[in-house]
């Protein structure tokens, strides 16, 4: 057992009644005051002489002097040690006593996670099985995880984390038993025991390396650290060569791989969701079969996420000579200089993020063979320079596709990387000006970036401004560039013609490309959407549409969210946020609601960097719906989307050279709204700022809506769910005809003077709004059952209709059950918790 905490310790002492023991295990007790009597088992005591003090929780006899906790009365009355005490009351083992005599000899009363007939891998399972549970009951191990930031659920449970807490050999028969013997020397061949009868991963968290099913590799690492005994190993693996790859079932759907130099860093991208990972046995611990499943899953292209140390720096290039022998591309993830993955995700939070960025910065090593993109990037230059990109078009064979990182635009040509920036497709002048980086990939790394990486010095490079419609400024960089990176001008003016056609070619990508045209509906698609609109019942029909394509219950939500999505054609649209935990439906909930908005009147990212809002188009994003799938993607950008909801529209005034003088001056870059925004989160704690502009949707958790999920899962794969995907196309494409119909009209309320709403707060003035809000997009989408009226103001006509009772009757029970968990002002699971 592990060194337990002072905490533990005195839990045990405090809370285990000691009396209550004592008594059940048979022992006569008489009251004298506040205290109890009986006689002592440890001596022969004719009158009682051992008392026992409930309030103190503790025994003393004055026969013999044995005194102590309640620990130390299971060491003496039942023969064991203290470690084994510990873990009887641990396990809240009966302890009755044979005759209330004191036992002399060890006897097992914990039971054992080996059974009598296994063999060596179903002992090995049992025992991996038996330290999952141990880590469970750890709070020490547990709270290592977090300070590593692996104290993730669903990965421990994966991987069957576990911990050796010194308790196996309590839970056995002991040795001078058959089956004790047996036993041990069954865990002793496979390595969980040594020959000295010691458990060989004592104090360490357990990571099985687990291939169909059967446990190949066990790995240790002690948790003590700096407190080990000298010449303790710090981490250790079974006796004898490493078998089996670590999440080999990871790799099956990806041409790209992670390769790290250890198990945690491993578990460190597997639980920042870079689930295609898996790991060396160490620098020098790249086995053959690891690389025989790499060319087996034809896997093109490895990361190393080796330490950044020199002996990770030396071993990632050995290994890439390696990989290439086989056709597999090699790439270097840079961490600061003596840091490894664990370590960098623990110190650059938000940890996601910081590991998708050292990803994307990924440095090439030793030959390039495959079409490859970079990894979490843009998937080609076209897709970098406009976010609604199509496919690019094939390219030349002869000349490598460009590659995207943080917006420049690189070319690798054989040994040679040209970086381009300040390229911009969209312009179509007669002249083509660039910044020009070449950029001479030597060993052991090849650096694309113009600077110096890992233990690299004097590499060849060579960046100046130029036009590549000037001839004399080509021939200018040809020479230059020849001398510095020692290469034939022929060769440097073969790359130029070879950038040229490249560039050029993404020109006329963007030039081709044509705006969404707005669809002209039939007549027949024209009458049918008007008769949904026209419907009595229309939101009943909302509502069994979006159960026949597939949501379960959510009728509030999924209603809602509809309505917002109307209200981006009113001056100030709803904005909502569907909040819920990881798994629960939130994105299924927010693309089930989109999906029936026409295409061309949403816009939908994953996230947004800072800046990005301000350089969309002046009006692109009016009167559409804003869509980010998860609402941290968009945290750099939070200041802006709260400004556009606010004010309608945002401006920003950024400094740029003049197109045609050259000179600098200030240009203003403007966005347009109205805008629906619609996001979802897993966060408890929402931004209060962006919570108190938008409508939070809670996402219905509980037993029964996943028994409901479950049910409409397996019905999907018969054949009444085949007809239910077929009838829901139809229904998808009504609503977007239906969309299309809706006009912004004005929307008159002549109610609103005889409305009330609650007002103990500042932030119901928001939330006021938003109800009002709500009721003129109930009516909104019912417009087609209004009589349309007309008023002239200064020459110009205005149409409107007016909102009925129904309309507040609806609006009224919606916003009671969502601005009313608002105002609560309690997360839902928070108030689960505390009812």
């Amino acid at each position: 057992m592990a060194r337990l905490p002072n905490n533990e310790l005195d839990r045990l002492k405090h809370e285990v009644s000691l009396l209550r023991l004592i008594e059940s295990q048979g022992y006569e007790l008489s009251k004298r005051g506040k205290d109890y009597v009986t006689r002592c088992p440890f001596h022969e005591d004719k009158t009682p002489s051992l008392v026992i003090t409930p309030a103190k929780n503790l025994f003393h006899c004055f026969g013999c002097d044995a005194a102590g906790s309640v620990i130390d009365w299971v060491m003496k009355t039942q023969g064991v040690s203290f470690k084994h005490a510990v873990e009887l009351l641990r396990k809240e083992i009966p302890l009755a006593a044979d005759n209330m005599t004191v036992k002399k000899t060890t006897v097992p009363k914990l039971a054992s996670p080996l059974t009598d007939d296994a063999d060596k891998q179903t002992a090995l399972q049992q025992v991996i099985a038996f330290y999952h549970q141990s880590l469970r009951e750890s709070p020490e191990v547990q709270s290592y995880l977090k300070q590593r930031g692996l104290d993730d659920v669903e990965m421990i449970n994966h991987f069957k984390l576990g911990y050796a807490n010194r308790t196996l050999g309590l839970h056995l028969p002991q040795r001078n038993r058959q089956s004790g013997a047996k036993l041990r020397g069954l865990l002793q061949a496979i390595g969980i025991y040594r020959e000295s009868g010691h458990e060989h991963f004592n104090g360490s968290l357990i990571i099985p390396v687990i291939n169909d099913h059967k446990v190949t590799e066990v790995y240790g690492r002690k948790l003590l650290g700096s407190k080990l005994r000298k010449g303790t190993a710090q981490h250790m693996y079974l006796p004898g060569p490493h078998q089996g790859v670590f999440n080999r079932d990871g790799l099956t759907s990806t041409k790209e791989i992670i390769l790290c130099e250890s198990l945690i860093d491993a578990l460190t991208f597997w639980r920042w969701g870079f689930k295609h990972v898996t790991t060396s046995y160490g620098v020098n611990g790249f086995t053959d079969e690891l690389l025989q499943c790499l060319i087996d899953k034809k896997i093109q292209r490895v990361l190393i996420a080796y330490d950044r140390d020199p002996a990770g720096d030396n071993a990632a290039v050995a290994l890439a000579k390696r990989l290439n022998k086989h056709h597999i591309d090699a790439y270097r993830l840079l961490f600061p200089k003596n840091m490894d993955a664990n370590e960098y995700a623990c110190t650059m939070t938000p940890s996601e993020k910081s590991l998708a960025l050292v990803i994307r910065k990924a440095e090439p090593i030793g030959a390039i063979t495959h079409h490859i993109h970079q990894p979490l990037a843009a998937a080609s230059a076209e897709q970098a320079l406009d976010s609604q990109a199509t496919p690019a078009p094939t390219l030349p064979q002869q000349i490598m596709p460009m590659q995207v990182r943080e917006n420049d635009l690189y070319l690798t040509l054989g040994d040679r990387v040209y970086r381009i920036k300040g390229f911009d497709a969209k312009s179509h002048s007669d002249q083509l000006k660039i910044n020009l980086m070449i950029s001479k990939l030597i060993p052991p790394y090849h650096n694309v970036r113009g600077r110096l990486c890992g233990d690299t010095e004097g590499e060849a490079m060579h960046l100046d401004k130029l036009d590549l419609y000037s001839s004399k400024q080509r021939q200018v960089f040809i020479n230059q560039a020849s001398v510095e990176c020692g290469l034939e001008p022929d060769i440097i003016k073969s790359d130029l013609g070879k950038v040229l056609l490249q560039l050029e070619q993404l020109q006329q990508i963007q030039a081709e490309k044509k705006p969404t045209e707005v669809k002209t509906l039939s007549t027949a698609e024209r009458d049918a959407a008007l008769s949904l609109l026209k419907d009595k019942d229309l939101l009943t029909r909302i509502l069994n549409d979006f159960t026949s394509a597939g949501i379960v219950g959510e009728q509030t939500n999924t209603l809602v969210g509809y309505l917002a999505c109307v209200s981006r054609k009113l001056g100030k649209p709803l904005a909502i946020i569907i909040q819920s935990t990881s798994a629960a439906g939130k994105s299924s909930l927010m693309d089930a609601i989109l999906n029936l908005m026409p295409e061309d009147e949403r816009v939908q990212y994953s996230a947004m960097t800072g800046q990005s809002l301000f350089y969309l188009g002046e009006t692109q994003l009016k009167h559409k719906i804003l869509a980010i799938s998860e609402e941290e993607g968009a945290s750099n950008a939070s200041y802006a989307l709260k400004l556009l909801q606010s004010e309608g529209e945002v401006t920003i005034a950024s400094t740029g050279k003049n197109e045609t003088t050259g000179d600098m001056e200030t240009k203003e870059y403007r966005v347009e709204g109205p805008v629906m925004l619609f996001m979802t989160t897993t966060a408890i704690d929402i931004d209060e700022e962006l919570m108190n502009r938008c409508l939070v949707l809670s996402v219905n958790e509980s037993r029964e809506q996943t028994q409901a999920i479950h049910q409409a899962q397996r019905q999907r794969r018969t054949l009444q769910g085949l007809q239910n995907k077929l009838k829901t196309e139809q229904i998808t494409q009504l609503h977007r005809n239906a969309q299309q119909l809706l006009k912004p009209l004005a929307v008159i309320n002549p109610y609103a003077d005889q409305l009330t709403f609650i007002d103990d707060k500042t932030r119901t003035r928001r939330d006021h709004e938003k109800y009002l809000t709500l009721i003129d997009s109930i009516a909104l989408l019912r417009q087609y059952q209004r009589e349309i009226n007309t008023i002239d103001h200064a020459g110009e006509v205005i149409e409107y209709f007016e909102v009925t009772l129904n309309d507040i009757k609806t609006a009224n029970r919606l916003a009671n059950e969502v601005l009313g968990k608002t105002l609560d002002e309690l997360p839902p699971q928070t108030r689960k918790l505390l009812t």
